[in-house]
């Protein structure tokens, strides 16, 4: 079990609850303040939507409440901390992009970034590869 749990947890099923009707029950169970405290992105091409909690929250408690409130099995959905990951893919880049700048880019803190131990370019596709350092090796 990791020390520090994610400050992210995803919803999946997403689509019987519409967006703000999503952020109102995430409110409403959270007792915290959208934008302010926490942030939701909605992926509807796969029916996620993933909560970022900006306030420091036990987001395991927090998915145990969700999994047992009433709305939330009445949409079907279902929540889980979103697992760290060493890479992720940046799609429609611009065609100039250098994997110098998005190097620079994902290490930023201010971004959420971290340490990037790899950038692989795919002009083709205007996307890249960023992998990052190893996040346990970093405290």
């Amino acid at each position: 079990d990791s020390a520090e749990a994610s400050p992210s947890v995803v919803f999946e099923n997403t689509e019987r609850c519409n967006p703000k009707c999503l952020r109102i029950l995430l409110e409403n169970i959270s007792g915290l303040t959208i934008d302010a405290d926490f942030t939701v992105e909605l992926i509807p091409e796969i029916n996620v939507a993933v909560a970022t909690f900006i306030k420091n929250i036990d987001t395991k408690e927090f998915v145990e409440k969700c999994s047992q409130h009433k709305r939330v099995r009445d949409f079907n959905m279902t929540a889980r901390l979103l697992e760290s990951t060493q890479s992720i893919k940046a799609e429609n880049l611009p065609e100039s992009i250098s994997s110098d700048y998005l190097t620079v880019y994902f290490e930023s803190t201010r971004n959420g970034g971290g340490p990037v131990a790899d950038v692989q370019l795919f002009p083709e596709e205007n996307s890249a590869i960023i992998t990052f350092c190893d996040h346990k090796g970093s405290s």
